[in-house]
């Protein structure tokens, strides 16, 4: 009857919307060469959840800072960054996942400005995005479940409190057993190591030894 009265409507055609390509990421041979970022979901005490925006030197495996609050939108991120371009200085890329805080205008506005590149892994892959994901795993195990949050604010201390001992005194086993924060002084100090060809060889992926400098005494175990 539709075809009859010339009735028939249409069919919309689905948009292909086109994607780049994403090629593998190559092992960054430098301090601040790449950082990954991510985040991170907690509940404080009385149940109300909070999020953690993680951030890593995929080479020197610091967290150079972390931003903890009940909502964290896209101008908390690039807030962070804009403090970390001051304290640190940034990085020529950073990994990220297709969410809509990273996905957003603000941050690529920020990025296009400071002549950062936004590497994207695919959907539904976080292991695209290994450094993060491990550190996040780390961070999950000894602090947000060795802890209580009772506000935003204890969340806060709790987690920038575990984050300075991440750098400065756990061991790690991808440095040679050495903290991260050591790890980065090392490589800075005059007449050192520095970035030697053993240095430049670390695998790609996380939790796999690499040749670095000799163990510091620390009390903790990994």
């Amino acid at each position: 009857m539709y075809c009859d009265e010339d009735l028939q409507t249409r069919r919309r055609r689905r948009k292909r919307v086109a994607t780049a390509p994403r090629a593998k990421l190559a092992t960054p041979d430098a301090p601040n060469e790449r950082w990954s970022m991510d985040f991170v979901r907690d509940e404080l005490e009385d149940g109300r959840p909070f999020r953690v925006l993680t951030v890593i030197d995929d080479f020197t495996r610091e967290s150079p800072d972390a931003e903890v609050d009940r909502s964290l939108p896209a101008e908390r991120v690039v807030g962070m960054l804009e403090r970390l371009a001051h304290t640190r200085g940034l990085p020529r890329t950073i990994v990220v996942d297709n969410g809509p805080e990273f996905a957003s205008k603000e941050l690529h506005r920020f990025a296009y400005r400071r002549g950062i590149t936004l590497h994207f892994i695919e959907p539904g892959k976080p292991t695209q995005n290994a450094f993060i994901e491990s550190f996040n795993g780390t961070c999950r195990r000894e602090c947000l479940n060795a802890h209580v949050f009772t506000t935003v604010e204890d969340a806060r201390a709790k987690i920038h409190a575990w984050r300075h001992e991440y750098n400065e005194a756990r061991p790690h086993s991808a440095l040679g057993r050495r903290p991260p924060a050591h790890f980065a002084r090392w490589l800075r100090e005059p007449g050192g190591a520095g970035l030697d060809e053993q240095t430049k060889t670390r695998t790609e992926e996380p939790g796999v030894c690499a040749p670095g400098p000799p163990a510091e005494r620390v009390d903790q175990t990994q």
